[in-house]
């Protein structure tokens, strides 16, 4: 197995506070990894360590076969890079944008025509080349700087929380162009807190305060961290319905997902109890990413 990423015991303080605190884990070559965690989680400090933005302050850390403490530059050089501002230059057009990171990819200029032509065309922004980066809609200005982040075609992208603010189709559309770049042979790393989000990436690590909680698919975290019968309930005043189920003996967890309660059991028979004591359907479900994140959140630990 080739990893681009190897990471241990990664660690990373800002003062008395521990932004990433001992964290230990691998990329695999051509996958999608998602880094999923709330804000400030430390996924973002995290990113720029791995792009040799930030220094670690303890650990150790390879990137395509790089050395963290030794070759920061070298990494910077083999990477693209897109934060959650977008890192556009909103005084220049689409395509002097586009040129400008062409210099600093230090790319030709015979190389760089086509490339900025191919990148103008996968944002949709054909017929918008003279079209000034700040007049752009939040859909088109985020394909815009994930073009300038690939434009040099890098082996290995960091894409940092890239949809915040954007709609939930530029999302969409944004996410099936990631799955065409690793299709292409390009790693990614992906840093989100939405789950659909998570859903779609090969594998996911779970990030709360700093710490690792866990590493795998998203079909293989719901299995092995939600232990017990997930089942949804759809009750009149759900949220406020809720304290009075979390109390419940044979109730292990009680959340609230939009208008419906999902409440985490150990059995059928509690899943019976349930709906005698709610008066309410109990539907047995597939837990959700979203149930995994907060079963791992309670446990306050690694699983």
């Amino acid at each position: 197995m080739e990893y681009v990423i190897t990471t241990d015991r990664l660690t990373r303080k800002f003062g008395e506070f521990t932004a990433v605190d001992k964290v230990s884990f691998q990329v695999r070559k051509g996958e999608v990894f998602g880094f999923l965690g709330p804000n400030g989680a430390g996924k973002s400090t995290m990113i720029r360590m791995l792009c040799g933005i930030l220094e670690p302050t303890g650990g150790e850390a390879t990137v395509l076969g790089y050395r963290l403490d030794q070759d920061p530059e070298k990494i910077k050089k083999n990477i693209g890079y897109m934060s959650q501002k977008f890192s556009l230059y909103h005084d220049l057009t689409v395509k002097e944008n586009l040129n400008f990171y062409a210099g600093i990819y230090e790319i030709s200029r015979r190389e760089a025509g086509p490339r900025i032509k191919e990148m103008i065309e996968m944002a949709g922004l054909t017929g918008r080349e003279n079209e000034f980066a700040v007049n752009l809609s939040g859909g088109w200005k985020q394909r815009l700087a994930l073009g300038c982040a690939i434009l040099a075609r890098p082996p290995l992208v960091f894409l940092d929380e890239p949809t915040s603010g954007v709609s939930p189709t530029s999302r969409r559309r944004f996410f099936h162009i990631i799955r065409e770049l690793v299709r292409e042979g390009t790693t990614v790393m992906v840093s989100t807190h939405f789950m659909d989000e998570a859903q779609r990436c090969h594998r996911l690590g779970f990030i709360s305060s700093g710490q690792l909680m866990a590493v795998d698919t998203p079909e293989n975290l719901k299995k092995k961290v939600i232990e017990g019968l997930m089942v949804e309930l759809d009750l009149p005043n759900s949220l406020t319905r809720m304290q009075e189920i979390k109390n419940l003996e044979f109730v292990r967890e009680c959340t609230i997902h939009g208008a419906l309660l999902h409440v985490l059991l150990s059995n059928e028979e509690d899943k019976t109890e349930l709906e005698k004591s709610t008066g309410a359907q109990a539907k047995i479900i597939e837990p959700s990413l979203e149930d995994v994140f907060i079963a791992l959140s309670h446990k306050g630990g690694k699983a």
